[in-house]
């Protein structure tokens, strides 16, 4: 459910940062690193803590911050100012960070060795479909919401509305993955 509600956020942040925000390609991308950034400082700290605390329990954290995360962008409009998208890409990549090294922690901590290929491949399957679904959401809004025409001036009210319903369908599915990672913390004990 995280990769399904995280992996089209960088996808609809550049369309919005070039669309709405009228950003170059360049400044649109230089604008998203900080989401890449957080995470590649975040990570090692939570998969440290992941061996110490239960990794359930980081997965959580992480989840409900991805999910307060994605809720910053459903509230994007036509002059949000930089800070605010900056911030948000903390939040969220702090939460994904939070969430996959201690997820990935618990996965291959729940086999034996001799399952390790399996287990890995399995969570690699389950990764990429999250991330398929994440596309598949995202054209399955923009086509409901949009239509079957060209991006222009024209229908940047459509893509808007379409950016913040989807960061919406995905803060509200993330917040359901929170819900099932704690029940699964309650049910296991």
């Amino acid at each position: 459910m995280n990769y399904s509600t995280t992996t089209g956020a960088v996808f609809l942040l550049s369309l919005y940062l070039q669309y709405i925000l009228g950003y170059t390609p360049q400044k649109a991308g230089l604008v998203l690193l900080p989401l890449p950034l957080i995470m590649v400082i975040v990570s090692p700290i939570a998969g440290e803590l992941s061996d110490k605390i239960d990794p359930r329990i980081l997965a959580s954290v992480g989840m409900a911050l991805t999910a307060v995360g994605l809720s910053f962008f459903s509230y994007v409009g036509f002059f949000t100012a930089l800070p605010y998208v900056i911030a948000g890409q903390l939040v969220l990549g702090s939460g994904f960070a939070l969430f996959s090294s201690p997820n990935t922690n618990a996965i291959m901590g729940s086999v034996k060795k001799r399952n390790y290929g399996v287990a890995s491949a399995t969570a690699s399957t389950m990764r990429l479909s999250g991330q398929v679904l994440s596309f598949g959401i995202i054209i399955l809004i923009f086509s409901l919401l949009i239509g079957k025409v060209q991006i222009t001036p024209d229908t940047y009210f459509n893509l808007l509305g379409s950016i913040r319903v989807a960061f919406k369908v995905f803060a509200v599915a993330c917040f359901m993955g929170i819900l099932t990672t704690a029940y699964g913390k309650i049910a296991s004990l």
